[in-house]
């Protein structure tokens, strides 16, 4: 016998469905009071709605709020508010049915109108359960507004729930949570009050707690600690400097003011608010912290706090920038706990990133001193970004600062644009090279040919400058290349002297690669030198010596290039090998040209000890 096609509904297994929204869903267990104060703003939000219609709703007790008390010797925890309260009907299908969220359902009732005017956080109907994560047992009394009847809801979370009648409640609900044994944090004051400032402090309501006498909670003695307002979400037009200043410090812990802020509100499809701030000096975690320790955005949805260190909303080479993101909604994992990638992410991420730049160029343009201040702090970071990312790499490059050649000592000052308007006439290159100080690199050998026709170069000095410069190519048509790297141009007339040279110095080139035979790749005549006898030239894509030292140094296995050895024939120590009869004495010769030209590259030597050897000898004769 054959069973035809039907169609059945899932069954679920309550109990274990409870068990993982309790022991596996949310990672923080202080979540439970962010999401338990979220139901009660909701709560207070509904009936500000509906008595907007019906004013009788509200009269008993307009003063809308939410309180948190504990009771040490009961060990319970509970969080009370005076909104709209449920029915004995609404506590069965807000509470007795698992991801059945009124919240949702009340907003799927609302006109757009009302939509946007509504501050109703909740989404997926599973937050009242995080509840079970320090308690063993739950009670929620509850009375709806305009309604003499109450209801007492209770269970242990482990499949099954208790329904009772209650009388002489006020309007509203309250929700009792008795503690596990080991969740004593939770009776601390302190605790209670850290975690609604850092979860809660925005949500619009006040929520207040009793006063403490110690660590006892004094009957009828309430104080509000949240702030119950966002500055962010106010216009611009009515906060004062002084208002933006302060809520900097608060936010990001800074002593120090802000260097300046942008704060913009996005409407459309998906709204959502930015206030982002650029420091003035970098930020105490940021200084601590590495790459992947990201503290600079707040994220909120609706003023409720999700999450800090949010790495979604800003590349790495952001990461400095302090400030919050409100969102009116977001992909979130169902804790509320992670961000869900999607296209509004991505939106609001660009968004970000728009308004940082926007911020950074206008100081640049705007404020000199301030923009010297920012570079000094976050130039290092900010170089990160042509690597990291690519489709803002021109408006990045276009904010870089360096020091030249023509530039005031080790100052940063110069940008690429100033650098192309003071170009030569038929110059069609971008010169610069990297070192691991700035004296080393305005006192580079390979700089010699380049200062002689008073061509500018670009002394790049920070340790990321090697990395930055082999992603930033060009700038406005024009090749960006390193002195020390490929082969100079020449015109006609320095080809034809470069080719005499070469053919000249031939049996010199020839000896030098005997004495030194595998220490180096290769060796021949530089077109770079005009003081210095030697120096390393590297192909377009070596990495520098002073890098690859680096990298060593931090562990990295590097592996071993023979350097090419360029030589100025017409120097007196290359003219004194040259005529050196002396095979050993010519050896010492040729590897001190050698050994000071991976010195002034930055490489290190292998055998210190015996370049101090040999230099004694050449220096004894």
């Amino acid at each position: 016998m054959t069973t035809g096609t039907e169609t059945r509904r899932f069954e679920a297994e309550v109990a274990q469905v409870l068990h993982l929204v309790t022991h596996s869903l949310y990672s923080h267990k202080e979540i439970f009071l962010r999401e338990l104060i979220s139901n009660a703003s909701d709560a207070c939000d509904k009936l500000r709605f509906e008595s907007l219609a019906d004013p009788s709703l509200a009269a008993e007790d307009s003063e809308l709020r939410i309180e948190v008390s504990w009771d040490p010797d009961a060990r319970t925890v509970s969080v009370r508010d005076n909104g709209i309260g449920m029915s004995r009907d609404e506590v069965i299908a807000n509470i007795g049915t698992v991801a059945s969220s009124g919240t949702r359902r009340y907003l799927e009732a609302l006109s757009g109108e009302q939509k946007n005017d509504a501050r109703l956080i909740g989404q997926f109907g599973v937050g009242f359960y995080s509840a079970f994560v320090v308690a063993d047992r739950v009670t929620v009394l509850s009375r709806r507004a305009g309604s003499d009847e109450g209801v007492k809801w209770e269970s242990d979370g482990k499949g099954e729930y208790t329904l009772d009648d209650a009388a002489d409640l006020a309007r509203g609900t309250t929700v009792i949570l008795h503690l596990k044994a080991d969740e004593d944090e939770f009776l601390r004051p302190w605790t209670l009050r850290q975690t609604i400032r850092k979860y809660s402090d925005h949500v619009a309501f006040p929520i207040r707690v009793p006063k403490d006498k110690d660590g006892k909670p004094e009957d009828g003695e309430f104080e509000t600690i949240n702030a119950a307002s966002a500055l962010w979400a106010r216009p611009k037009s009515e906060i004062t400097e002084d208002e933006y200043q302060g809520f900097y410090k608060s936010l990001g812990h800074d002593f120090n003011d802000a260097l300046t802020w942008t704060h913009n509100r996005v409407e459309g499809s998906q709204s959502f608010t930015t206030l982002l701030y650029l420091p003035s000096q970098p930020p105490f975690d940021l200084a601590m912290g590495g790459r992947d320790e990201r503290k600079g955005l707040k994220l909120y949805i609706k003023r409720v706090f999700i999450m800090d260190a949010a790495d979604e909303l800003l590349p790495n080479y952001l990461r400095f920038v302090r400030g919050v993101v409100d969102a009116d909604d977001l992909p979130l994992n169902v804790s509320r706990e992670i961000l869900q990638q999607n296209r509004q992410l991505e939106k609001i991420r660009a968004a970000c990133v728009k308004r940082v730049l926007d911020l950074i160029e206008k100081l640049a343009r705007d404020d000199a001193d301030k923009f010297t201040t920012f570079w000094k702090a976050f130039g290092n970071t900010l170089k990160e970004g042509i690597v990291e990312d690519s489709a803002n790499r021109e408006r990045i490059a276009k904010l870089l600062r360096f020091a030249s050649t023509k530039g005031e000592g080790a100052a940063q000052v110069v940008s690429l644009d100033d650098y192309i308007g003071r170009m030569q006439v038929g110059q069609d290159v971008i010169w610069a090279i990297t070192a691991d100080s700035h004296t080393a690199a305005a006192g580079s050998p390979q700089l010699e040919v380049l200062k002689a026709r008073d061509i500018e170069v670009l002394l790049l000095s920070d340790r990321i400058d090697e990395w930055m410069l082999g992603n930033l190519t060009e700038y406005a048509g024009k090749k960006i290349q390193s002195a020390a790297k490929g082969e100079l141009p020449l015109d006609e007339a320095g080809k034809q002297k470069q080719e005499e040279a070469s053919k000249q110095a031939a049996p010199l080139v020839e000896r030098i690669k005997a004495l030194l035979g595998e220490r180096v790749g290769d060796v021949r005549v530089s077109a770079r030198l005009t003081d210095s006898p030697s120096c390393l030239a590297l192909a377009d894509f070596d990495m520098a010596p002073h890098l690859a030292r680096l990298l060593r140094e931090a562990g990295h296995e590097m592996p071993s290039a023979k350097p090419t050895l360029e030589i100025n024939p017409g120097h007196r120590l290359v003219q004194r090998l040259e005529g050196e009869g002396d095979d050993a004495k010519a050896g010492d010769l040729a590897a001190l040209l050698l050994e000071q030209a991976e010195i002034t590259a930055g490489a290190q030597l292998e055998d210190p000890a015996s370049f101090v050897r040999r230099m004694n000898r050449v220096l004894l004769g």
